[in-house]
């Protein structure tokens, strides 16, 4: 049986160069989170070390391929490897994007935006229904970066989101530096947003850090998960908690990663917020 979902705690994403150093920590609330594209093979080191981790911390699998916004039909085999996943690692938490990312048999670096439409929402609600069948989880659906305004949506985000979830049963992940590089970039306001987010289904919360675009600087900030989070998502983050209460919540870093004891100081400061211990510098 699937283990319960942990008690509410700040988990990090998990390299392989802190293998050693993970296993060994015991921080209350720590959890780990990993790309499961990155270990769908039937054996090996990577898989064994994994499952090590796996039998010690509570674990994560968080999709990048699934093209759940897309049109062509769902990868079989790559449903069946991520099932087997599931099977052999019984993770707490499994997710994916609301995006696309395959085309023409080929897939793309990017996790692109779906037009937010009744035909749209129809056929993701088809294909969450069914990667959810394959997987025999309930999966939460992330929301995704934004970097240009595209014409012809029908529904805000946040409602196309709440519609997903009442037409599927589906969960929700709610990726706090998504919204505050989205709405900079779309000059929307983020607070706006995040509270009129439908709460009750989010099962898990990201945080990350971003960065300014080489060429037009601040007016267009970019999902790098490159550098420590910014202030302002970790104001984001407390308005959440502090309004809903806390859910299980995820540091990401996946470029210029620092030691392991450097994340674990950042993820320290995630679980105070989720304890209701103060953040001034967050708020001010």
């Amino acid at each position: 049986m699937p283990r319960q979902p942990p008690q509410p705690g700040a988990g990090l994403g998990l390299k392989p160069q802190h293998f050693d150093e993970a296993l060994a920590a015991d921080a209350d609330g720590l959890w780990f989170e990993v790309h499961p594209e990155n270990y769908m093979v039937d054996g090996g080191p990577r898989l064994a070390w994994l499952e090590r981790i796996a039998a010690r911390h509570p674990l994560s699998l968080h999709g990048v391929a699934m093209s759940l916004g897309g049109c062509e039909p769902l990868d079989a085999a790559h449903l069946r490897r991520f099932r087997g996943l599931v099977d052999r690692l019984q993770p707490v938490l499994v997710s994916e994007h609301l995006a696309w990312s395959r085309a023409g048999g080929r897939y793309l670096p990017e996790l692109l935006p779906v037009l937010r439409t009744d035909a749209s929402l129809a056929r993701i609600a088809e294909r969450v229904d069914r990667a959810q069948q394959a997987l025999g989880r309930r999966l939460a659906i992330e929301n995704p970066s934004h970097y240009l305004r595209l014409d012809g949506h029908g529904w805000t985000e946040t409602d196309f989101l709440a519609e997903l979830v009442a037409s599927t049963g589906c969960g929700l992940l709610l990726d706090v530096n998504n919204v505050q590089v989205s709405c900079r970039n779309l000059g929307q306001d983020a607070v706006a947003y995040l509270d009129g987010f439908p709460a009750e289904a989010v099962m898990e919360l990201h945080i990350a850090g971003h960065a300014p675009d080489p060429v037009h600087g601040e007016a267009l900030l970019v999902d790098t998960h490159d550098r420590a989070v910014a202030p302002e998502v970790w104001a984001l983050l407390a308005r959440f908690v502090d309004r809903h209460g806390p859910r299980p919540v995820l540091l990401e870093r996946d470029g210029d990663v620092p030691g392991f004891p450097t994340l674990m100081a950042e993820r320290a400061r995630a679980q105070r917020c989720l304890d209701g211990i103060a953040l001034p510098e967050a708020l001010a």
